[in-house]
């Protein structure tokens, strides 16, 4: 069991709560950039959770690569011969480019050549260039050979059980029975396998509530008056933070987290592990949410609110005029956001030693045109993770108990990474 004492322990070896007067340019960044857009874009639109994982696959294969040539910390995957002299710019480009040129749209293969043939050119040649090279290539090889079976282009096929599903049963936004041009979104996720265990069933959650327990319509109670499009009980405020955190979540949160490293300064190394470690944390919690997800097929509450007479619930009314302010296509249960964005915030708080990390944020207005403040600060990441836990209730998406038990996915697959991996080497 850690000790307070160890977790401050480790916080000093990376010191990573330093501020940044000016940020010296940071190749793990730059390339959590260039790869974003490769793997999300217009001219090929990706779904937010293979998104994610996509971008794990890359960052463990930089974290390697990084960690072969500056040392101190376990490997991932890739157990390579130390380089100290080799240089990290052109290993992290290379095990970056290698990795999602394997497996990005054959659309985006020529903007990452070029991309990567611009960024080399910039590095002076030599044997430390050269060394760098062949360490990416490893660290992408290893990790693209460890991936090889991981049934990431899997193609699962959603199916209604019926034209009209009974109460409590999903339904997608195109109605039942579902086609190939109207399929639910993510179904395939939770069949990839996991980054760092096998058993997925070992994190899944219990299930909904019962539609004719209490607790459900205490949860139907809040979500009616609170995440209705026009609702006269959710102020302005939170209509707004609502809009704050529906953009994509795999774009929101890697911009963000290239801005958490970049506002607190931190150098290659430690950029790295945050950026290895909160993918891997978030990809498994994604997994896993998205396992659930598809297996309990639960109503949301723009279908359970208008349908509630056939709930069996005399404590809940159907409202045929009911309509969220915000949509999404997949089950509802468990919340996506309460399994992202609590792995994400609690590995985050693993690597400083604290939940005292100050954030500013920003959202995209031109994905989100509703949006009145795109810039927020925050100092408190268990008050960040409630306030976007409020913001899906909001945004008429989830239920509570949903939000509660998305949460807990992520949380105890964070709490497994961050007590197994991404280990400092003690030195004896």
């Amino acid at each position: 069991m850690r000790t307070r004492s160890m977790l401050i322990g480790l916080a000093m070896l990376a010191s990573p709560l330093r501020a940044a007067a000016t940020p010296a340019p940071n190749v793990v960044t730059d390339w959590s950039a260039i790869v974003q857009q490769a793997i999300h874009n217009a001219g090929a639109p990706r779904s937010a959770g293979s998104s994610q994982i996509l971008h794990a696959t890359v960052m463990v294969a930089v974290y390697d690569a990084v960690i072969a040539i500056q040392g101190g910390y376990r490997p991932f995957i890739a157990t390579l011969a130390p380089v100290p002299y080799a240089d990290v710019r052109a290993a992290v480009a290379t095990a970056a480019y290698r990795t999602a040129r394997a497996r990005v749209a054959p659309s985006q293969v020529s903007y990452l050549d070029q991309q990567y043939t611009l960024y080399l050119a910039n590095i002076p040649g030599g044997i430390g260039k050269s060394e760098g090279v062949r360490i990416g290539e490893a660290a992408a090889s290893a990790v693209l050979a460890a991936r090889a079976d991981d049934r990431f282009n899997t193609v699962v096929a959603y199916e209604c059980s019926s034209t009209e599903p009974p109460a409590g049963e999903y339904e997608p936004d195109a109605g039942c029975p579902t086609g190939p041009t109207s399929q639910p979104v993510d179904a395939k996720v939770g069949r990839i396998v996991p980054f760092s265990f096998v058993d997925v069933g070992r994190y899944l959650p219990d299930g909904p509530d019962p539609l004719t327990s209490s607790a459900y319509a205490e949860d139907f109670a809040e979500t009616r008056d609170l995440g209705r499009n026009d609702s006269t009980f959710r102020t302005p405020e939170q209509t707004d933070i609502a809009y704050f955190w529906s953009e994509n979540p795999y774009v929101h949160w890697n911009r963000n987290l290239m801005a958490l490293a970049t506002q607190h300064g931190l150098d290659v190394r430690e950029t790295a592990r945050l950026f290895a470690m909160v993918h891997v944390a978030v990809s498994d919690a994604v997994i896993v949410g998205f396992a659930a997800k598809y297996y309990y097929a639960f109503w949301r509450p723009r279908t359970a609110i208008p349908r509630a007479d056939t709930d069996g619930n005399p404590d809940t009314d159907a409202d045929p005029t009911w309509k969220p302010l915000l949509m999404v296509n997949h089950p509802e249960y468990p919340s996506g956001h309460g399994f992202w964005s609590t792995a994400l915030l609690d590995t985050v708080a693993a690597f400083f030693g604290t939940n005292k990390v100050t954030w500013t944020l920003t959202t995209s207005r031109t994905a989100v045109p509703a949006l009145v403040q795109a810039e927020r600060t925050y100092d408190q990441l268990n008050a960040l993770n409630r306030e976007i836990g409020n913001a899906r209730i909001w945004g008429g998406l989830h239920w509570r108990h949903s939000i509660q038990h998305g949460s807990q996915v992520g949380r105890r697959v964070a709490a497994h990474i961050n007590r197994n991996y991404f280990e400092p080497i003690r030195r004896r």
